[in-house]
């Protein structure tokens, strides 16, 4: 017989010659079959022993519970037993070979998979298969595939396979196949996958329904949604043309769905547009949907559910908030999968305290939705973007206090929010407490402790995580690298910084453009003039294209050391590369030319800003903007209309329109004489401050002096 690894591999035309003559005699590939006639019953119904269990010994199936309790520790352990088949229930030929040989052990079905599962695969696992007497019943390698296919081992599994098909009353059965391909597809082993989808022929094996949707799971689970499409319009137009442009391998799939006439489901549809969606491709998503329903196939909550993550892996968060509210409509009720996307995007926009109010109706008690680790999980993730720690470290504390037990992925959020403002000793401490649940710490849970004790002053702390990481058999990765990076640029240490980024090279890791940021930002606080060229030289060099970060750092780099000319080249690269500066990009060049007496040329960057509509000030960073303001007065540089109207407009833009107002009485003092922009820029503060009246005078004030008054 021929071994699982060999089949595993592409197949060629060669291996699959014979599989496009499969028919016996002409089909007509627009009828789907009939139902099963008398004659062929028992051969459907002897397809799957699992679906459909025995009346005789349903026992055999059965999952039974298991309760350990130790009384000592205060402990209690519920484990599932499967029996299946055992020595009483062998052929007796079998029967009375065994009871002779002491060697061969009647174990059940879950003993097997767990004296398997304590070896290692290069371990003897053929010999504990060889002494079990249930595998004179062929009826238990389907029991034994299936519990070896739930832990999830997928080379335990192909060893039993392989094994499995080497004795004498092994059967090819469609149902062991399919849990095969699906271990491979959560695997993402899609070429394997395909080898047992064809190994099937050769074991005149037929697919079923079932078969083809593990198929295009797989294929979705590998980012391969085409491939996934195109065997879902096989399965919907039966038929087979011969087409020089397809490989052979796809012609295989189409005669096998033309022989078979397999008419997709609901979860072949859902498979597809899962496939689609985990690829971002939320259009296709709504097009195979809308197919599905023209079909007479309706979706259920599955399909939304897949729908909305679809929009969230393509960024499109408010059109997965409107596809909520039209699923509102319909009879289908969410569920807490469909809300947990709903407070992603939520947090996603900006939208905090709506996710906060659908987080708290999920907690009510006549709720039917509970939050779950997830849930718990984006509200953590909130309020450390927000910066409340407190309550980051509260919504980990409800988690724990409602029975539910944290995953890495909880215990990672945590630790980010201590990490961002520095906070290693709580980190440390979040960090031991993954340990002590029986989890193991992962890449995020490293790079996170590392850039806590980076960000707390402590480079050489920082540096004993990332040599623990190595210990732990954890590949750092890019992040890594900048964390360390950061943690010793951020203290004065740009020399131990370049030999991270040379050692991150040399380990095969290409930096990017936060490498690039990070080591910029080091040689401003450490006033490196020549370094700050070598390392935008350095960028160059690898085909690294600097983003509106970098060009930010490195501008704001050449300002902190006085060196003017090379930060405007740097600013005219930025504007050739066609790269969109902001507020922060302005505001480094006009403190820079405050700092360096060059007033003319921050007024001209001033006036260059209001050309561009952008506002002087980001997030309300209306003290950069007064510094700046009073230090051209200190210096005898007198603004102008544009300069004014820009602090009007910061002021609005904060809130404050007694500031705005008095901005505007400073400048009619100093004869500086209004413009239309100016007087909307106070008219717009006094309406944000809720002022109807002094809006009201403003007209008149226009009107007195002139000034054309537009829509």
């Amino acid at each position: 017989m021929t071994l699982l690894t060999h089949q595993i591999q592409s197949p060629t035309p060669s291996n699959h010659s014979s599989f496009l003559h499969f028919h016996p005699k002409p089909t007509n590939f627009l009828t789907f079959p009939v139902k099963p006639t008398s004659r062929n019953l028992r051969k459907i119904k002897t397809c799957s022993i699992i679906s459909q269990k025995s009346t005789k010994n349903p026992e055999k199936w059965e999952r039974k519970k298991q309760v350990h309790v130790d009384y000592d520790k205060g402990e209690h352990h519920v484990t599932e037993h499967v029996s299946g088949f055992r020595k009483e229930d062998i052929p007796s030929r079998y029967r009375i070979k065994v009871q002779a040989d002491r060697f061969q052990k009647d174990w059940s079905v879950t003993q097997v998979v767990q004296k398997i599962m304590v070896l290692d695969v290069r371990d003897d696992i053929d010999g504990v298969l060889n002494h079990w007497v249930g595998r004179f019943s062929k009826k238990n390698y389907a029991l034994l595939i299936k519990e070896l296919t739930q832990s999830g081992s997928i080379e335990h599994s192909i060893h039993a396979f392989r094994w499995m098909k080497n004795q004498k009353n092994y059967t090819a059965r469609n149902d062991i196949y399919n849990m095969m391909i699906r271990l491979h597809a959560r695997h993402n082993r899609v070429d394997q996958a395909r080898g047992l989808f064809f190994e099937m022929q050769e074991w005149k094996c037929k697919p079923n329904a079932e078969t083809f949707n593990a198929l295009i799971n797989a294929h979705g689970r590998a980012g391969q949604w085409r491939w996934a499409m195109n065997i879902m319009e096989d399965m919907l137009r039966a038929s087979v043309q011969e087409d020089e442009e397809e490989d052979n391998l796809q012609l295989c799939i189409k005669a096998f769905l033309v022989f078979y006439q397999i008419p997709p489901s609901r979860t072949t549809y859902n498979n597809l547009i899962n496939a689609c969606g985990s690829s971002g491709n939320w259009r296709e998503a709504l097009k195979i949907c809308k197919h599905m329903t023209d079909n007479g196939i309706g979706p259920d909550l599955v399909t939304h559910n897949i729908i909305l993550c679809a929009y969230k892996t393509g960024a499109e968060y408010s059109k997965a908030l409107s596809y909520f509210e039209l699923m509102e409509g319909t009879k289908i009720r969410p569920n807490t999968t469909t809300l947990n996307i709903r407070i992603y995007c939520l947090v996603k926009l900006g939208r905090y305290e709506e996710a906060v109010d659908v987080f708290n109706s999920m907690r009510h008690k006549k709720s039917e939705c509970r939050p779950d680790v997830v849930t718990h999980t984006s509200i953590m993730h909130m309020y450390s973007v927000r910066g409340e720690i407190e309550n980051c470290k509260a919504v980990f504390d409800t988690m724990l206090a409602e029975g539910l037990t944290p995953n890495i992925v909880a215990y990672n959020a945590l630790l980010g929010a201590y990490a961002s403002l520095g906070m290693n000793e709580e980190a440390q401490k979040v960090f031991n407490g993954i340990k002590q649940s029986g989890l193991r710490p992962d890449i995020v849970s490293y790079t996170s402790l590392l850039n806590a004790y980076g960000r707390s002053q402590q480079p050489d702390k920082a540096k004993e995580i990332f040599e623990l990481m190595n210990q732990q058999k954890c590949k750092p990765n890019v992040i890594t690298y900048n964390a360390l990076m950061d943690a010793y640029g951020s203290n004065g240490r740009l020399a131990k910084a370049v030999e991270v980024l040379h050692e991150m090279e040399r380990e095969g890791i290409q930096p990017n453009v936060v490498s690039i940021s990070t080591l910029l930002a080091s040689c401003s606080r450490c006033s490196e003039n020549v370094k700050i060229d070598s390392i935008l030289l350095a960028a160059d060099q690898r085909g690294i294209q600097l983003n509106l970060v970098a060009y930010n750092t490195a501008i704001g780099s050449y300002m902190n050391v006085g060196e003017y000319d090379k930060a405007l080249g740097v600013y005219k690269t930025m504007r050739e590369k066609k790269v969109k500066p902001d507020s922060v990009t302005y505001n480094v060049l006009i403190t820079g030319c405050c700092k360096m007496s060059k007033y003319d040329h921050a007024i001209e960057f001033l006036k260059e800003m209001t050309m561009l509509k952008i506002p002087i000030s980001k997030e309300g960073r209306v003290a950069d903007a007064e510094s700046t303001f009073a230090r051209m007065k200190e210096a005898g540089c007198q603004p102008d209309v544009i300069t004014y109207t820009k602090m009007i407009h910061t002021y609005s833009e904060a809130g404050n329109w007694e500031k705005a107002c008095e901005i505007f009485e400073e400048m009619e003092a100093n004869n500086i004489q209004p413009d239309i922009i100016a007087c909307s820029a106070l008219m717009r503060a006094f309406n944000n401050g809720s002022q109807p009246a002094k809006v009201l005078n403003m007209l008149t004030y226009m009107r007195t002096h002139d000034i054309p008054v537009t829509d």
